[in-house]
Parts: structure tokens; C-alpha cells; sequence
């Protein structure tokens, strides 16, 4: 799922799909996010779900100009299709603005592990990060902290059981920056980097992204690891 404002998701999703391919996921990409789903529906089509967009219901007179365009509500039909995927078994990686998509629907925080707060959370602009490596995971072992230019989510409302394993601190002290959960019988990763194709494309964070993606598959945390 692409697509949205202030964001280049084309180059975005177009990159993270190449990273994926090289270990063996091949990747559909869509802005229609319903038809998406509506297809995802079809269990025996997918096994990962992608979340690589900006949608949501749009308050605030900042969006009139996009609001005809790309605001959204997600349908009962959605949420549900989105559910049994996860809960089933299926994966879910969602990047960076994922977080602030469907705004409408509480469940989405819960499955996702964090959503955007209004008033609350915010980012500085976009420029250097430091990210460091936080906790021990298949995901992160064997990486060192790296440096990329993208933006720091601050002040998500993020769920109780979750495990920071990447973080970063600009402002206002450590805001995580990467986990994996378990929802149902599905694994979720959320990277709340990712602003653009350059970022994504990171040597380092894409090692990460490709390790996400295969650990929401279920591959074996040892294969999970050897992934460069």
C-alpha cells in the first residue's frame, strides 16, 4: 500500500520493493488502498502486507488543498481484510507514516504497535538521524548505529509490550524507532524511518528492512540473521 502528501512514496515503495526482491519477495504496489485490500482478501495471494503510505481522514484546514484527493476512511470490509491477515498468520511491515494512516480505526494502533496523536506527536525537520542499535533481535544483531537523513517520529501513542530495537534522540530525549511483534498469529514490524527511496535504500537500513520483511514471513531467526 503507497501513496499520499509531502512524501516521495513512488521512489519509496519503488526501492523497498527492490530490496525485496533480492530475498526472494516479490511486490505488488498500489495507491487504491481499498482494492488493495480487497485482494488481500484473497489469503492464498499474499503473505505480506506493506504499508508504505499517508492516509487518513485529514482534519485541519492545512489539507484543503488535498483533501478531495487523498483523504480516507477506512471501510469496515478494509479493517476486516487487514485483521484476518495479520491474526491469521500473514505479515504486516509498515514504514514510517504507516503509523499515522486510518485514524478512524483504534485496532490500527493495536496491530501496528503506535499511532500518531494530534497535538501530541510531532517531528523536527527532516536531516541527519543517529540511529543506534537498542535491544538484541534478529532484526538488529550483528548492526552497528548508522546515520541517515530522514525524520524522527516524536511522542507516538505506542502500545505497552512493545521492544525498541533501533532508537534515535534529537530533542526530546530517545523516541523509538523500529519493533517486532507478534498480533494473533501474524508478526508485524513497524520502521518509523523510511521518508524517502534514499533512506529505504541505506545500506544498513535496508539490511534491516530485507531481515524485517523475512522475520513477518516466519523464515527461521538463523536465516533471518545470515541476511546481508
Amino acid at each position: 500500500m503507497s501513496g499520499g502528501i509531502f512524501h516521495p512514496f513512488e521512489e519509496s515503495s519503488a526501492e523497498l520493493a527492490r530490496q525485496l526482491q533480492a530475498v526472494g519477495i516479490e511486490s505488488d504496489i498500489t495507491d487504491d488502498i481499498e482494492a488493495g485490500l480487497q485482494q488481500l482478501a484473497q489469503r492464498d495471494r499474499y503473505e505480506l502486507l506493506t504499508v508504505n503510505a499517508l492516509r487518513w481522514q485529514m482534519a485541519g484546514d492545512k489539507y484543503d488543498a488535498y483533501r478531495d484527493r487523498w483523504r480516507f476512511e477506512l471501510s469496515q470490509a478494509g479493517r476486516r481484510a487487514i485483521t484476518d491477515h495479520v491474526a491469521g498468520g500473514g505479515g504486516l511491515l509498515g514504514l514510517h507514516t504507516a503509523s499515522i494512516c486510518f485514524d478512524s480505526w483504534p485496532q490500527w494502533r493495536e496491530i501496528l504497535g503506535a499511532a500518531w496523536v494530534w497535538g501530541t506527536s510531532h517531528h523536527p525537520e527532516f536531516g541527519g538521524v543517529d540511529v543506534r542499535v537498542a535491544a538484541s533481535h534478529p532484526l538488529v544483531d550483528d548492526s552497528s548505529d548508522f546515520r541517515v537523513d530522514d525524520e524522527i517520529y516524536h511522542h507516538l501513542a505506542i502500545e505497552s509490550d512493545v521492544v525498541a530495537l533501533l532508537a534515535a534522540e534529537r530533542d526530546e530525549g530517545a523516541q523509538p524507532l523500529l519493533w517486532a511483534r507478534s498480533y494473533g498469529a501474524g508478526r508485524v514490524v513497524y520502521d518509523a524511518l523510511g521518508h524517502d527511496g534514499a533512506s529505504v535504500g541505506h545500506p544498513q537500513h535496508a539490511r534491516i528492512l530485507k531481515r524485517a520483511a523475512c522475520w513477518t514471513l516466519g523464515r527461521p531467526d538463523h536465516e533471518v540473521r545470515e541476511i546481508r
